[in-house]
């Protein structure tokens, strides 16, 4: 929320809460309907398509947020080296509305303007027109209205909403007020209502226009760099008709330079580039990927707890043992990711955390719990964990945990199989229980002579137990059925 919201901050349909959706329907099956029941002459495909558009636009901005949190946790390429706070994924959640809001209105412009319907495929002089109008008049007046936008009193009561996510993900680049996204679609509609007006509108102008609008701007705001510097060597003045990642982030933290919106030739005319650009540019670049010190290796459960993983979606990774009904019709999805799963065959990097100056990471193994179950499978799932392990060695990570499953006693003896396999490991590789032993010995007060440990005797009290008596502690055991002492010497 910006510091003093203006009027129509908010969504209109935001009290509908997730029947937003059924905003679209009458508008889906209308068009549905022409096409499937009316005669050939009198369908309207053009309209047909927006839906599987708007899904499509769905998919690529989730496409980006996964790939950027994968970057992210990963490191390298990095720009700006900062986690994001919970406060930013809740602000951001509801992303899909601008989705929503240019649905309703391609769809109120395709049954109301003559030209926007029944359009062709594909028509080249409507593509140049549209890439010439962007070029000129939108960027143009993007340029002042996002300085306009800058200026305090606007600024306070709406851009400064935007400008709260401080350290970017790419869905940043669309999490405005209500009334900045009114004044963002009719900029964006000059392309596209000159070539209705003009009869060289095509699905191919329509559709590519907008994909290369969120491509852009979930680049630009993915806090890693992916801009080649060979490309600006190669074509110098690509520099002034594209920015990079690492241009617009500068905008995020200097606030009052690189106004641009994809191209920055703008902001060389007027003199507000900022001096950094090139230099953050090639530093982001040069950032190598980050070394944690403790990683702990864990596995996918069940085929769709892939939507529960922090690269997933945010709503589903803050439940992550619910399942909701609408799961079942993403199964072409959660095959698909099974597939990949199982060609890939590798440890991913599924999230990293940062405690003061201790930095984490968690890894996955892409198995799933029923695999562990299966004598066949125990293995590769071995071999993937194995490599885990030498791959943390290597790369000079002091502690490695097994999550539960990877740590069977059937399958690696709590991880033992790897120490023994390779006794000159660097690493250390525990389980949970040796885990849980290591915090109950560091909170005995030195000095202390005796302890007595009550409840069940399991492995992590046979543990403790033999670790306190190697440091010269008398070490008492009791519980319902028996009680006795151990003297100082196992």
């Amino acid at each position: 929320m910006a510091s003093r919201p203006g009027i129509l901050t908010d969504w209109p349909w935001k009290p509908l809460g997730s029947f937003k959706y059924l905003l679209l329907a009458p508008w889906v099956v209308h068009s549905s309907y022409s096409v499937l029941v009316k005669d050939k002459s009198e369908r309207d495909i053009s309209t047909f398509l927006i839906f599987p558009f708007l899904l499509w636009r769905m998919l690529h901005n989730q496409i980006w947020i996964t790939l950027s949190r994968y970057r992210t946790a990963k490191g390298n390429a990095r720009i700006v080296d900062k986690g994001i706070e919970f406060d930013q994924v809740d602000r951001e959640r509801d992303w899909d509305d601008q989705i929503l809001f240019n649905g309703l209105l391609y769809y109120l412009a395709s049954y109301t303007l003559s030209g926007a319907s029944r359009i062709p495929l594909w028509r080249t002089d409507g593509v140049v027109m549209a890439i010439l109008l962007h070029a000129g008049p939108v960027e143009f007046l993007y340029y002042w209205l996002h300085r306009a936008l800058h200026h305090h009193f606007l600024y306070s009561r709406y851009h400064s909403h935007h400008h709260s996510s401080i350290v970017t993900e790419p869905i940043t680049s669309v999490i405005h007020p209500f009334a900045e996204h009114i004044l963002y679609f009719l900029l964006f509609a000059i392309p596209k209502l000159t070539l209705v007006f003009t009869k060289t509108a095509s699905v191919g102008a329509m559709l590519g226009y907008v994909t290369y609008i969120d491509f852009m701007n979930n680049m630009g705001h993915c806090n890693f760099e992916v801009v080649p510097k060979w490309l600006f060597d190669i074509f110098p003045p690509l520099k002034y008709l594209m920015y990079t990642s690492s241009f617009h982030s500068l905008h995020h933290t200097q606030f009052r330079t690189n106004y641009s919106l994809f191209m920055p030739l703008y902001d060389y005319i007027y003199g507000t580039t900022d001096k950094a650009s090139d230099k953050l540019h090639e530093s982001a670049l040069k950032q190598e990927e980050e070394i944690p010190n403790v990683v702990h290796l864990t596995h996918l459960t069940t085929p769709e707890s892939i939507y529960h993983l922090r690269l997933g979606f945010a709503y589903l990774a803050s439940k992550p043992y619910t399942s909701k009904w609408y799961l079942c019709l993403m199964w072409p999805v959660t095959t698909w990711s099974m597939i990949l799963t199982w060609v890939y065959g590798r440890t991913f990097i599924v999230e990293g955390n940062r405690f003061d100056k201790l930095k984490l990471q968690t890894w996955a193994i892409p198995k799933y719990s029923l695999q562990y179950f299966m004598q066949s499978q125990k293995v590769a799932i071995n071999t993937m964990i194995e490599e885990a392990i030498l791959d943390a060695d290597r790369k000079g990570i002091k502690v490695l945990s097994l999550g539960l499953r990877n740590q069977g006693e059937d399958l690696n003896i709590y991880g033992g199989l790897y120490v023994s396999r390779h006794p000159k490991l660097k690493v250390r590789v525990v389980d949970g229980s040796s885990l849980v032993v290591a915090v109950v010995l560091n909170s005995i007060p030195k000095g202390t002579t005796q302890v007595l440990l009550r409840g069940k005797l399991t492995k992590i009290a046979y543990a403790l137990a033999y670790t306190l008596c190697q440091q010269g502690v008398q070490v008492s055991f009791f519980n319902l059925y028996r009680r006795w002492i151990s003297e100082p010497v196992w």
